[in-house]
């Protein structure tokens, strides 16, 4: 897919360079009570990342204001508390007037099953090496568990 997105440091960071590989993409705030996810997050993305697997963080505003701060502010809660060392975007809009368009494609231009708006914090959009969503994961969906960890080995395994 064509989106454009720009890099939590501010620099531009193209989907295509994620193309070939499996992507979890999940909308992502610092002050939510599934925030501990982040730690999940990277040891999935680091037990995954050498075949062919990336976790994008994508930070949102759209839930109870729970990610208030700025870009730098993220970067700096994410990496000093959480270790985290996967590519993380600039915030924005998961729904609603001004969505995003990755956002877009996620929720509507996706298969039925997957489809419909991000109801919180943390809902984990697993992608393709073609670019298809082929799971959803709602916030409650532990990185750490056998579920995410099943669907990504599976992915991975496919080619």
């Amino acid at each position: 897919h064509d989106f454009d997105f720009t890099a939590i440091e501010g620099t531009p960071l193209p989907a295509k360079s994620f193309a070939g590989k499996a992507v979890l993409v999940v909308n992502t705030a610092s002050f939510c009570g599934y925030t501990k996810q982040y730690a999940g997050l990277q040891a999935l993305y680091e037990k995954y990342r050498d075949r062919g697997f990336v976790v994008l963080g994508v930070p949102s505003n759209d839930f109870g204001g729970q990610e208030p701060g700025d870009e730098a502010q993220i970067k700096s809660f994410v990496t000093e508390n959480y270790g985290v060392q996967f590519p993380m975007f600039s915030k924005v809009k998961t729904k609603g007037e001004g969505q995003s368009e990755l956002y877009r494609f996620l929720t509507e231009g996706s298969a039925e099953p997957f489809q419909g708006e991000v109801k919180w914090n943390f809902t984990k959009f697993l992608v393709d090496r073609d670019g298809t969503v082929v799971s959803r994961f709602e916030s409650k969906v532990d990185p750490d568990g056998d579920e995410i960890s099943a669907a990504v080995e599976t992915l991975l395994d496919a080619g």
